[in-house]
């Protein structure tokens, strides 16, 4: 009977152990969708940075962006055409062969381009609720975290996965995610990012989809930080897909004279 009821218990541990590990596998699974369910060569966008500070007064900043598929993944510029104190501010990103990203930024004040260290990762981009990191979290490798799905919930009117996503890297700014994501359509609707203290640092909302080009594009995104009762709200006045991008765009020389060599 020992040896029977001994058996088992193993038996269940196994299955227990098996779900775990495929439920594990679900939620990376669907992370990985939900980040990469735009596909595309190129975007283009234009858009409006509204800043809000605890006071309730704001300030709005125009900015364009351009991605491409390179060798070694996305490539990623940001150019700033108002107001004239940020204007010709440029910020370029770029992954890297062995998994990571390359930063650098071109102040025109300073008159140089300066290279982005991993270790600033979690530092203020222009003075918006935005890190350096938080402007390249949708191309985050899925592999940099550990995910896992801690329920089903509604959220704006849709059923959605509500998974956690804990960092492997140590340097890595946040500690861990919590993201709710449409069940139906893997669309993100919100992120919540928590400090190595485990306190709640950050609120992304992600809201107004619209279908752009046959694709359902967020084009309004919210990013609240809490201790502080700051925000920052992205309005994308323009998305286009696909349309040709001059591979010179995405260097430091661009970043520096704004024209294509």
């Amino acid at each position: 009977m020992k040896t029977v009821l001994k058996r088992a218990v193993i038996f269940s541990a196994s299955l227990v152990l098996g779900a775990a590990f495929l439920y594990g596998q679900d939620a990376a699974t669907i992370v990985d969708k939900a980040r990469n369910r735009i596909k595309a060569d190129t975007t283009s966008t234009r858009s409006r940075m509204v800043i809000t500070a605890k006071g309730g007064g704001t300030s709005e900043r125009v900015i364009d962006q351009y991605s491409k598929d390179g060798p070694a993944g996305t490539r990623m510029i940001i150019e700033f055409k108002r107001p004239a104190s940020v204007a010709g501010t440029r910020f370029l990103t770029m992954d890297n062969a062995s998994g990571g990203e390359d930063r650098w930024i071109f102040l025109p004040s300073l008159g140089k381009t300066r290279r982005i260290a991993t270790s600033e990762g979690g530092g203020s981009f222009m003075g918006t609720d935005f890190s350096y990191d938080d402007i390249s979290s949708t191309d985050r490798s899925v592999d940099a975290d550990t995910h896992s799905i801690l329920r089903e919930e509604t959220l704006n009117g849709s059923l959605c996965y509500v998974i956690q996503s804990v960092s492997k890297d140590s340097a890595y700014q946040y500690s861990k995610t919590i993201s709710w994501i449409d069940k139906a359509k893997s669309l993100i609707y919100k992120s919540e990012m928590y400090n190595k203290r485990n306190e709640l640092a950050k609120i992304m909302e992600i809201s107004n989809y619209k279908d752009v080009q046959g694709r359902l594009t967020p084009v309004q995104t919210k990013i609240s930080t809490p201790a502080s009762g700051t925000s920052t709200t992205v309005f994308m006045d323009i998305v286009k897909y696909d349309d040709p991008i001059p591979d010179g765009v995405f260097t430091v020389n661009y970043l520096e004279t704004g024209r294509v060599s």
